[in-house]
C-alpha cells in the first residue's frame, strides 16, 4: 500500500548505512515517502532542532530505523566529530536532546602538527564517513589521533546499540614502512564489501612523503587481509576524491581515483597517479583489474589537477561509470574496459568532456537519479552552478537538460537526493553551499532550475551556518540532516509534522 505524502505513517524502513547511500556512490535514497516537491517551501519546511556536539563534522551522518535503545523504539542518527567522538542521538525526537551514547575514539591530532596544513583546523580526528553493517549491528570508524607523542589511525568497530567496541578493537592500520599515520589522511568514506572493511588514504595538502593507500580488514576479527599502494614504486597517487568512499559493484570489484603523483603503468611499472583504478578483491588480495590514465597525465600531475579530486559513480543497470577531476572533466568508462594509456588523446574510453570550470578543487562528485522521464547526473562543482545532464544509458549528453541559479563556492559543499520510485513529484536534489556562511538548498530534481526552498529564505528560523565542503546531507524518513563545521548537526523536515 502506497501512504499519502506528509503522512507520519507512511515513514517507511530506510537506512542511510554507507556514505552517498550505497556502494554504487548514486547518493539516492530512493524510499522517501514524506518529503515532496509540492512541501518543500518555506511554508512548511524547516529548521527542526540541531545536536550540538565537541568538534566540527566532516563525516556525513549515518541513519538507522528503528532500534530499540534504553527500552524505546527509535529511529538513530549518528555523527562523528574532528574531536574524535561518536554519538547516536534519537533522529526524530526535539526534546531529546541528549546523546543516547557517546564514545570518544581518542585525543585527536592538532593542525599544527600536520605541517599547518589548513584542509582541516583546528584538529583532526574523524573526517572519513562510517559504514555500518547492519546485519551484525556493527559501524567501522577511523580515528587519527596522537598519544604521547604517536600518531595512529585505528579501525574501530563500534557497537550500534551501546557504542562498545566489538571484535578486539580497536586496531592500528599498518602497512609497509613507507605508511605512517601522521602523513597520511583518511578522507574517503569507508566501504563494506563481502564482509571486508576497506580504508583508502590520501595525504594532508599533498605533504610528502605519502601515498595513495587502501587496506583491507576482516570485518569479523579486524585482521589485515589486503593492501593496496597506488605509487609503490614512486610517491603521491593519494586517494582522497573529496570524501567519497571507494565505489564498488556485484562483481566484487572497487574503483577508486586518485590525486597527482608517479605514473609508469604504461611502460610496466605499478604506479597509477591521476588515474581510475579497477581493483580485484579475489584470493583475499587487492590487485589491478584495469585502469584508464588521462592522455595529459604529465600536465595534470605538474599542475596539481588531480584526477581524483571527486570519486567514481557507477550507473546502476550498465557497465559504465562516471568521474571528475579538477580541471571540470567528466570522463565516462566501461567497467568491462578501462581503456589504458593512449598519450595522444583520451579515445580511449567512453566519452569525456568539460563539465565543468576548472577551479582549485572541484571537489563535488556526481549524483544519479533515474528519473520518471529522465536518468540524470547531476553536478554542482565548486565556481558552477549546479547542472542536470542527461544519461541515455550509453553516453552523457553534453548540454543539460537544465541548470540552477545559485554559484557553489570553490570548495564544495556535497549533494545528495531524496525520490520515491512510486510516486511523482518526489525528486528534490539538496545541497549544501557557502553562501550566507552556509546553505542548504533544495532543487526541484527534474528541473533544477526551479530553487524549492534554502536555509537563508528564512534565515531567522532556518540558518544553516558553517557548511561542511565536501560532505553530503543524509535524507531519511522525511528529514535532513546536516552537518556543519560550527560543531552542531541541524535536522530540516516538515513544520508540525511528528
Amino acid at each position: 500500500m502506497i501512504l499519502a505524502l506528509g503522512s507520519p505513517r507512511a515513514l517507511e524502513a530506510v537506512n542511510v548505512l554507507t556514505q552517498h547511500n550505497d556502494n554504487l556512490r548514486t547518493g539516492a535514497n530512493l524510499s522517501e515517502y514524506v518529503l515532496a516537491v509540492s512541501n518543500v517551501n518555506t511554508g512548511q519546511f524547516g529548521k527542526l532542532f540541531s545536536r550540538t556536539v565537541d568538534g566540527q563534522i566532516y563525516a556525513q551522518p549515518l541513519y538507522v530505523h528503528g532500534l530499540t535503545i534504553s527500552n524505546k523504539t527509535r529511529n538513530v542518527v549518528y555523527v562523528c566529530t574532528e574531536h574524535n567522538s561518536v554519538y547516536a542521538f534519537d533522529a526524530d525526537d526535539p526534546a531529546a536532546s541528549n546523546a543516547l551514547w557517546q564514545m570518544n575514539l581518542g585525543p585527536s591530532v592538532p593542525s599544527s602538527d600536520v605541517n599547518n596544513c589548513s584542509d582541516l583546523t583546528p584538529e583532526i580526528g574523524i573526517t572519513s564517513t562510517p559504514v555500518i553493517d547492519l546485519a551484525s549491528g556493527t559501524m567501522y570508524v577511523d580515528a587519527k589521533t596522537k598519544e604521547s607523542g604517536n600518531y595512529f589511525h585505528r579501525l574501530h568497530a563500534l557497537d550500534i546499540l551501546t557504542g562498545g567496541e566489538k571484535f578486539g578493537g580497536p586496531v592500528a592500520i599498518q602497512g609497509p614502512v613507507a605508511f605512517d599515520a601522521l602523513h597520511h589522511h583518511n578522507r574517503p568514506g569507508l566501504l563494506l564489501l563481502n564482509n571486508v572493511v576497506y580504508l583508502a588514504y590520501g595525504s594532508h595538502c599533498d605533504w610528502t612523503p605519502f601515498h595513495g593507500w587502501l587496506f583491507g580488514y576482516d570485518a569479523t576479527n579486524l585482521q589485515q587481509v589486503a593492501v593496496f599502494n597506488t605509487t609503490a614504486a614512486g610517491s603521491d597517487g593519494a586517494i582522497w576524491s573529496s570524501g567519497m568512499g571507494p565505489a564498488a559493484d556485484a562483481g566484487g570489484y572497487i574503483y577508486v581515483m586518485t590525486g597527482n603523483g608517479s605514473f609508469d603503468k604504461d611502460s610496466g611499472g605499478p604506479d597509477l597517479g591521476d588515474s581510475f583504478i579497477k581493483l580485484s578483491t579475489s584470493n583475499g588480495t587487492l590487485a589491478v583489474a584495469d585502469w584508464f590514465t588521462p592522455h595529459d597525465q604529465a600536465t595534470l600531475s605538474a599542475q596539481d589537477l588531480d584526477v581524483g579530486s571527486g570519486g567514481p559513480v557507477l550507473f546502476p543497470g550498465t557497465n559504465l561509470f562516471v568521474g571528475v577531476g579538477k580541471t571540470g572533466a567528466m570522463y565516462v568508462l566501461d567497467r568491462n574496459r578501462l581503456g589504458g594509456f593512449v598519450p595522444t588523446a583520451d579515445t580511449n574510453i567512453v566519452q569525456a568532456f568539460v563539465a565543468a570550470p576548472s577551479t582549485c578543487c572541484v571537489g563535488q562528485t556526481p549524483v544519479y537519479w533515474n528519473g520518471p522521464t529522465n536518468q540524470f547526473l547531476f553536478l554542482w562543482s565548486g565556481g558552477d552552478v549546479l547542472k542536470a545532464f542527461k544519461f541515455t544509458g550509453s553516453s552523457i549528453q553534453t548540454t543539460p537538460l537544465a541548470t540552477g541559479g545559485v554559484s557553489q563556492a570553490p570548495r564544495a559543499g556535497g549533494s545528495s537526493l531524496s525520490a520515491n520510485v512510486n510516486l511523482a513529484g518526489t525528486g528534490i536534489l539538496w545541497g549544501m553551499n557557502a553562501d550566507g556562511g552556509g546553505a542548504l538548498h533544495a532543487f526541484e530534481a527534474a528541473n533544477v532550475a526551479r530553487e524549492l526552498w534554502n536555509s537563508q529564505q528564512n534565515a531567522a528560523r532556518d540558518a544553516l551556518g558553517n557548511y561542511v565542503k565536501f560532505c553530503a546531507p543524509t535524507i531519511a524518513n522525511g528529514k535532513v540532516y546536516v552537518p556543519t563545521t560550527a560543531n552542531r548537526l541541524v535536522v530540516y523536515g516538515l513544520l508540525g509534522l511528528k
